[in-house]
């Protein structure tokens, strides 16, 4: 019998028992379907975090007030207007695109009878820069702004949502109050998805009439010319701040220096311990339906217990017998597996063009590596475990196959 034959004969076998060979290639149809539906699932969330970081910009360093490390006075020094200058003043490469402090503090927007509390962030005029923002409508504040300390201010999405009904046209030139101070919105950030609950002022109308006076700042966003020029940027910023607070020794440093490039690694490396979870559950199904698979064979196998001793009895030999029975569970295996391919595409398809009625659900990155896998793990499957049963029915001796009732 030759592979043709035993195909044949195969799927002969198949179609006389429906309905148990639909419940055994149910296992590999899930597995399938899982893995192929988990792995995109898995490269969607990488993705969107992915575009996410990057959106922020991977050439940005954050400098923030250290929590526990002091330095060897004892005393911990806040980070100054003072420091912003001595970043901006700096000649020595590699070059600083721009350094931008931030003041950050929580306040209740009022329009007419509409309350909004949202953050507050006081900043200097290159924040759009920094931030990689830009403008839905109106103007970002303007130098003579920052100088005077205007009582202006630039709404996020969300808080011209809650108070103009979403209107950004109808938002521009309003005066709202936030805290106790009315203010005149001059712009409107357009969305970017992460940081959207904001309302960004001068840094000196932030001191003055929300958080108080002094000098001190939250946060120094340092834009580096390029991704490459990071590290060497950060040792940089590191150096003038330990010189300007008088630190010695680097690990009693009173500040931390961050860069969205180090964060968009980490979260690429959960992303993938996260997808390889996801695989190994998949993988998991794919055992159990050849295990199931493994089961129905030996049960094929007794039930033709006397057709392998006719068989043999003219003159089958034991290769031709293994043959017949592996070809019949890789063709088990193999069709649940393509039926898997179809459900599982089928629903990454569907989850990718329904994605975006979901918000901030990531849809489905469908892989084509990872169909040709699932699909030829599932051959893989039928023919492992279709091994045994198949041995056990080629050693049968015909005496022995040929008296079995």
């Amino acid at each position: 019998m030759n592979v043709q034959e035993a195909f044949k004969v195969a799927v002969r076998g198949l179609r006389a028992n429906r309905l148990r060979s639909l419940l055994t290639m149910l296992g590999i149809m899930i597995g399938v379907a899982a893995v192929i539906l988990l792995v995109a699932l898995g490269n969607g969330t990488s993705a969107r975090l992915n575009e996410q970081i990057t959106s922020l910009g991977t050439n940005l360093i954050g400098v923030l007030q250290s929590r526990g490390s002091v330095a060897t006075s004892g005393k911990s020094q806040p980070l100054t207007d003072k420091d912003v200058k001595a970043l901006q003043q700096d000649t020595q490469g590699p070059r600083m695109a721009t350094v931008t402090p931030v003041k950050q503090a929580s306040a209740v927007l009022t329009f007419q009878n509409s309350l909004w509390r949202t953050n507050i962030v006081g900043s200097s005029a290159d924040y759009l820069s920094a931030f990689h923002r830009t403008m839905a409508a109106g103007n970002f504040y303007t130098d003579s702004d920052l100088h005077t300390s205007n009582r202006v201010v630039v709404l996020g999405d969300k808080p011209v949502e809650q108070l103009f009904g979403g209107r950004s046209v109808d938002a521009l030139g309003q005066t709202i109050r936030i805290g106790r101070q009315s203010f005149q919105v001059v712009g409107v950030l357009t969305p970017n998805g992460l940081n959207d609950d904001i309302a960004v002022m001068p840094i000196g109308a932030t001191r003055n009439y929300l958080v108080g006076g002094g000098d001190t700042v939250d946060q120094i966003v340092v834009e580096a010319t390029g991704q490459g020029t990071v590290p060497a940027t950060m040792a940089k910023v590191t150096r003038i701040l330990m010189d300007r607070h008088k630190i010695n020794n680097p690990d009693q440093k009173d500040f931390e220096v961050h860069s969205n490039l180090e964060l968009l690694r980490q979260y690429t490396q959960v992303s993938d311990v996260f997808t390889l979870f996801l695989f190994v559950i998949a993988a998991i199904s794919l055992i159990v339906g050849g295990i199931g698979i493994m089961n129905i064979m030996l049960v094929t196998v007794t039930e033709r217990t006397r057709e392998i001793g006719i068989r043999k009895a003219v003159g089958a030999r034991r290769k031709a017998i293994l043959k017949q029975f592996l070809i019949e569970s890789i063709v088990l295996a193999g069709l649940g597996g393509l039926i898997g391919v179809v459900v599982g595409v089928g629903l990454s398809l569907l989850g990718k063009k329904l994605g975006a009625s979901f918000g901030q659900f990531a849809p489905p990155e469908l892989s084509a590596g990872s169909v040709v896998l699932a699909f030829t793990v599932s051959l893989c499957i039928g023919l492992f475990f279709g091994a045994y049963p198949a041995n056990r029915a080629a050693r049968m001796r015909p005496i022995d196959a040929l008296r079995y009732e």
